[in-house]
């Protein structure tokens, strides 16, 4: 059930996967009879509830991109190097901590040079996602 509520309800209704844990949890702290209550529930939840496999789709298009790329360079802001080397052409991290910033947003390249364009995750049609999208098009109109 928790594949279920991961894979198939997904980005659609992400209170799913706790709600599932807790009604398996009890299930097995009630034992049977009782335990077959919690387990119902978690089964309607799923079978009732908006699917989304958004999130499924955008980690195999990443894992794709990862085993066809040997050796990625990560942005340099984001390596963890605290000494450059004694005469080195660029100097600190030079990373931008979002929440320094207003809305909590920034834009700065988080993937490597060769995928910096990839676009992994897609907004799925559901009610939840759809207010995620309109959520990030409000922080990137503030940016304009």
């Amino acid at each position: 059930m928790l594949c279920i509520a991961s894979e198939d309800v997904g980005l659609a209704y992400p209170m799913a996967v706790p709600i599932v844990k807790a009604c398996v949890d009890s299930a097995l702290q009630l034992g049977l009879p009782e335990a077959k209550l919690p387990i119902a529930e978690a089964i309607i939840l799923m079978a009732t509830a908006p699917k989304s496999n958004s999130a499924c789709m955008a980690i195999d298009a990443a894992l794709a991109d990862v085993k066809e790329c040997d050796a990625l360079d990560f942005p340099r802001h984001l390596q963890n190097k605290h000494f450059d080397g004694k005469g080195a052409a660029v100097v600190g991290q030079h990373y931008l901590y979002p929440h320094n910033f207003p809305n909590h947003y920034v834009e700065q390249q988080y993937l490597p040079d060769a995928l910096k364009n990839r676009i992994y995750y897609e907004f799925g049609d559901n009610k939840q996602e759809q207010a995620a999208l309109q959520y990030r098009k409000s922080l990137l109109e503030k940016l304009k």
